[in-house]
């Protein structure tokens, strides 16, 4: 299995989304390159205090292994003791602005092997959008976007990955979903290596086509202390389910990844309060019952 191209796209896709932030904001983000003693290393692009993004990170990262660890072959054990290689591109931007939600896009590629066996190769990826207020046709413009990008590799696919995200990207400990979801996929090889790779492109080049229009219509928005006390309320949510239950932040911890560049997905500003409710009626109380419940945003219909 040659890599090259694959690991050329990546690199490709962290440089135009970079590009196509910095203009966003206005600031230059931080280029930080690093080794991994066990093996490969990165490219760390992150900037924080901009006009837009008040943190935002976008991370290429390509490492190998002698022994995949636990968090990779616990859903594959007959992998486990085999060499194995990594890479993708994996984003989150935490805006300024509570009325732009928070987002996260990941593509990535993972290859096991051992002498004498066939490769064994899979892609994963996908992106979710985390709101701190709801608007339905934010919502229904990211889903329909993700629909479109998976369009050419088949009709099954957006459903399933619709599903499997709600699913995947939600609180047990709370019950809750973390955001209004998007795609999600992983272990996945049912298209051949290049289909499957062909797919992978297509969501990643899908991703400033699904955030940047709705940046582009909230961040006028006028907002205050509540508003922001809302939005570091939910961070906490974000933080909750990144180190309690992502499966990319484990594989990264225990594969010796670089702990500042998998970390550098949790949001700067974020506080929890004891058994916290929204006022009844509030538009804080609408994101928990009109949007936080996996619904299926291509039916929505916006009032005329």
């Amino acid at each position: 299995m040659n890599t090259s191209p694959i690991k050329d796209y990546f690199l490709d896709l962290q440089q135009r989304i970079v590009s196509a932030m910095e203009a966003a904001d206005g600031q230059a983000f931080l280029r930080d390159e690093w080794t991994r003693p066990a093996g490969g290393g990165g490219i760390s692009r992150l900037l924080e205090g901009g006009e837009l993004l008040e943190r935002g990170g976008v991370g290429f990262s390509h490492v190998m292994g002698d022994q995949l660890p636990p968090s990779a072959s616990a859903h594959r054990p007959e992998l486990a003791g085999r060499a194995w290689e990594a890479m993708g591109v994996s984003l989150v931007f935490h805006p300024r602005n509570p009325y732009i939600p928070t987002v996260h896009m990941n593509v990535r590629m993972f290859r096991a092997y051992q002498a004498g066996e066939p490769d064994v190769f899979w892609f994963g990826g996908g992106m979710d959008l985390t709101p701190y207020y709801g608007f339905e046709e934010d919502a229904m413009h990211f889903h329909a976007t993700c629909r479109d990008a998976l369009q050419a590799s088949g009709d099954d696919k957006y459903p399933r990955f619709k599903q499997w995200c709600d699913e995947y990207f939600f609180l047990k400990h709370r019950n809750e979903p973390r955001g209004i979801g998007g795609v999600f996929y992983d272990d996945f090889a049912e298209l051949g290596e290049a289909g499957s790779f062909a797919m992978t492109r297509a969501v990643g080049d899908a991703f400033l086509a699904a955030y940047l229009p709705i940046v582009e219509r909230r961040r006028q928005m006028a907002y205050g202390p509540r508003e922001r006390d809302w939005q570091a309320y939910r961070r906490g949510r974000y933080v909750e389910f990144n180190l309690v239950w992502d499966r990319g932040t484990l594989f990264g911890l225990q594969s010796g990844g670089r702990t500042e560049s998998i970390l550098m997905s949790l949001p700067p500003v974020v506080n929890w309060r004891y058994d916290y409710h929204p006022e009844a009626g509030s538009a804080e109380a609408s994101l928990l019952s009109d949007f936080l419940t996996g619904r299926d945003w291509l039916q929505t219909v916006l009032p005329s």
